[in-house]
């Protein structure tokens, strides 16, 4: 077993939930490898660390801020039944019912999937959609998109991956969520955010709006790792359009190593597909 194997049985040496017969394995391995031994020593202070964590507890206005959640959702929907043309996720954020806390946020969101799950099922027991079924899987896609906008918008990285991780689930986005990851591509500091943003987006790459920004949006890229993800994505659509971006990459001395060879790889393809 190698050292990677090992590792990954750290937390669950730590947690107790290794078996006896691993554990053992752990240690002996522990002993005679010196990089092994660090990585436990370092990860056990962080585990102590984690258990010396006081637990929080409720906040005592948790009971009424959900049924407010609650109340603010009855009215969304009754007044989507009034008003069954007027966008739902602009209707929320307008009237200021999607929650400003991540926990609720989060409570919301298992919401979301619990209706999703709804509707799955009775799509699956009728043989065609109904008026009723088609309205709910229409609100499920709205508050789908809502999620992912308003996760999109938080300060911590993570959040802003699931709420792109929120928008590749969504059949068909519209505009406002096309826009919000291409902003996010083009602007989000963390690279990991905007590698998310970029498979998403890969998705939708059909559409030869979103090609012509993924086009514009190579060169204002610093990382590698996204300027090879894009090139990827232009050149498995055959889009001649991207030449010209490549062929400056490909030729910038200052420019990464591995990704000017993945734009040189890209131009020989695209051209050869001319």
């Amino acid at each position: 077993m190698n050292c990677d194997k090992f590792r990954e049985q750290i937390p669950e040496c730590l947690a107790g939930r290794l078996d006896a017969a691993a554990r053992d394995q752990l240690i002996a391995h522990v002993d005679t490898c010196a990089g092994c031994r660090s990585d436990l020593a370092d990860m056990g202070v962080v585990w102590r660390g984690l258990a010396s964590l006081p637990l929080e507890e409720p906040d005592a206005g948790m009971r009424s801020r959900f049924l407010e959640m609650l109340q603010a959702y009855q009215a969304g929907m009754d007044q989507s039944r009034e008003t069954p043309d007027a966008p739902v996720r602009s209707r929320w954020l307008a009237a200021g019912w999607w929650p400003a806390s991540a926990v609720w946020q989060a409570a919301f969101s298992l919401a979301l999937v619990a209706a999703g799950a709804l509707g799955a099922h009775l799509l699956a027991r009728q043989p065609a959609p109904s008026p009723q079924l088609a309205q709910l899987q229409a609100q499920v896609e709205n508050l789908r998109q809502m999620v992912a906008l308003s996760m999109l918008q938080d300060q911590s990285p993570s959040s802003r991956i699931r709420g792109v991780g929120y928008s590749a689930q969504v059949a068909r986005p519209d505009r406002e969520m096309e826009q919000a990851l291409l902003y996010t591509l083009n602007h989000d500091a963390n690279v990991n955010v905007r590698l998310s943003a970029t498979d998403a987006l890969e998705k939708l790459a059909s559409n030869p709006e979103i090609r012509r920004a993924l086009v514009d949006a190579l060169p204002l890229q610093d990382s590698p790792l996204v300027e090879i993800a894009l090139m990827d994505i232009l050149v498995e659509n055959n889009d001649q359009a991207a030449l010209p971006g490549m062929r400056k990459l490909a030729q910038d001395a200052q420019a990464d190593e591995s990704a000017r060879q993945r734009a040189l790889a890209g131009i020989q393809k695209l051209e050869a597909s001319k």
